[in-house]
C-alpha cells in the first residue's frame, strides 16, 4: 500500500526506487530520504498524444513526477484527503481532484456520452466539469481531494445512487451515470427546493461523495 493517512489532511506514500509516482504540481509537504520531484510537462502518462489529448479535453491538471527512495507527506490546499485502492478496475474522477497517484495506473479521459448519452454531456455542463473525465484504470492507489470528507457508497443493480452533482467526487466500477431532473413548476417560478438535478449512478460499483456542496 503505497499511501498511509497520517491525519484527514495528509496522505505519506513509500516512493521504492525504480517506482514513479505523480501529484498535483505543490502538493508535496515534506519528505524523508532522497526523492526528487520534477514537473510533469505532459500532464501524466502516454506521451505526447495522451498529452495533447488531455489538453484538448481540459483534464490537463499541473502533475509533477516523484521518484527515488523515501517518504513523502502529501496535502494541497488544506483540504480532506481520501485514498482508493484500485483493484483491476476504473476510476472515473475529475482532474482537478488527484492528489497523487501511482505510476503503474493506467491514465486516460472519457467522453461523458459515452456513459449517459446525451444526460451525460448534459451533465457535464450542468455541474461545470466539462464533456470529459480522468480515468484512471489498474492496480495501485490514487490519493483524491474533496471538502468535508468523503463517503464510498455502493451501488448495486437493486440499488442505484442519486447524488447532488456538486457533491459527487469519483465513481468506479461498471456503473452508467445520467442527469435526473425533477424540475417542476415550483422551481420554475423559483419555490423548488433547490434539489433540482440528481446524479443517477447505476450498475455495480462505488460513488465516492464528498460532505459538501463546494466545488474545489
Amino acid at each position: 500500500m503505497p499511501f498511509r493517512m497520517l491525519n484527514s489532511k495528509i496522505a505519506e506514500a513509500q516512493v521504492l526506487p525504480g517506482q514513479t509516482m505523480f501529484s498535483q504540481r505543490g502538493a508535496m509537504l515534506a519528505y524523508t530520504g532522497q526523492v526528487s520531484f520534477t514537473p510533469n510537462i505532459q500532464g501524466g502518462q502516454g506521451g505526447l498524444t495522451s498529452m495533447i489529448g488531455r489538453r484538448v479535453a481540459n483534464e490537463a491538471t499541473p502533475l509533477m513526477t516523484v521518484e527515488g527512495s523515501g517518504t513523502v507527506m502529501f496535502g494541497h490546499g488544506g483540504h480532506e484527503v481520501h485514498v482508493i485502492e484500485m483493484a483491476g478496475d476504473t476510476l472515473y474522477v475529475e482532474a482537478d481532484r488527484l492528489l497523487a497517484f501511482d505510476g503503474s495506473l493506467q491514465q486516460g479521459t472519457m467522453f461523458m456520452g459515452s456513459q449517459g448519452g446525451v444526460m451525460g454531456m448534459v451533465r457535464g455542463q450542468v455541474t461545470g466539469q466539462g464533456l470529459f473525465t480522468t480515468t484512471l484504470a489498474g492496480h495501485g492507489a490514487v490519493a483524491v481531494m474533496a471538502h468535508g470528507g468523503v463517503l464510498e457508497l455502493p451501488i448495486t443493480p437493486q440499488r442505484p445512487v442519486h447524488v447532488d452533482p456538486q457533491a459527487y467526487v469519483a465513481h468506479r466500477g461498471q456503473v452508467r451515470n445520467k442527469l435526473s431532473t425533477a424540475l417542476g413548476w415550483r422551481d420554475m417560478v423559483g419555490r423548488g427546493s433547490g434539489e433540482a438535478f440528481q446524479l443517477e449512478l447505476s450498475g455495480n460499483g462505488t460513488v465516492y461523495v464528498q460532505a459538501s456542496e463546494e466545488k474545489l
